[in-house]
């Protein structure tokens, strides 16, 4: 949706770019994460004035079985450009695939994260540093203080929040 709104784009394509400035300084390369981290990494990437290139899952099965698009140099700095982050399982496999060409991941950018607590422990882990435009306790607490969702609603998202993986289990 955010690409679907010029100026929501161009904000967020800002803030990715600023946030990549002030914590990672260091990089020398921006690079998204397939598929929904590819244009804002693009955007943002293109607001500093550095290489792009995109990294996929796994490496393609057909052609030249490519998993980094673009130019990527053993050595490199990069910071990986997500969209969100839930489980972390596609930053980390975008993870792998960088340092199969030879760099080094210096950091993560995502625009949301839910915070789960296994995900985050799992890039504390990995000594990767990640950080986001905002999070699931920002959007419920705004969203609560503009009536868009009420206590009771408030309180579901909260025990999702806490144990993602038992919720569903507990509705039944």
């Amino acid at each position: 949706m955010v690409l679907s709104y010029p100026e929501v784009r161009t904000f967020v394509a800002e803030e990715l770019a600023q946030l990549i400035q002030q914590q990672f300084p260091q990089a020398t390369r921006i690079a998204g994460i397939a598929t929904a981290g590819i244009a804002h990494g693009a955007l943002a990437a293109d607001k500093l004035n550095m290489p792009y290139c995109y990294v996929r899952p796994e490496p393609k099965k057909h052609g030249l079985k490519n998993q980094v698009e673009g130019e990527m140099n053993p050595g490199d700095k990069i910071v990986l450009v997500e969209d969100l982050i839930s489980t972390g399982k596609s930053s980390f496999q975008a993870v792998e695939g960088v340092q199969n060409a030879g760099a080094e991941v210096i950091g993560v950018v995502a625009l949301f994260t839910y915070g789960f607590a296994n995900a985050m422990e799992k890039f504390v882990n990995a000594g990767i540093p990640v950080f986001t435009l905002t999070n699931l306790p920002t959007l419920t607490e705004v969203a609560a203080a503009h009536g868009f969702i009420q206590d009771n609603e408030l309180a579901t998202v909260n025990r999702f929040a806490e144990n993602p993986s038992a919720w569903g289990e507990s509705l039944k």
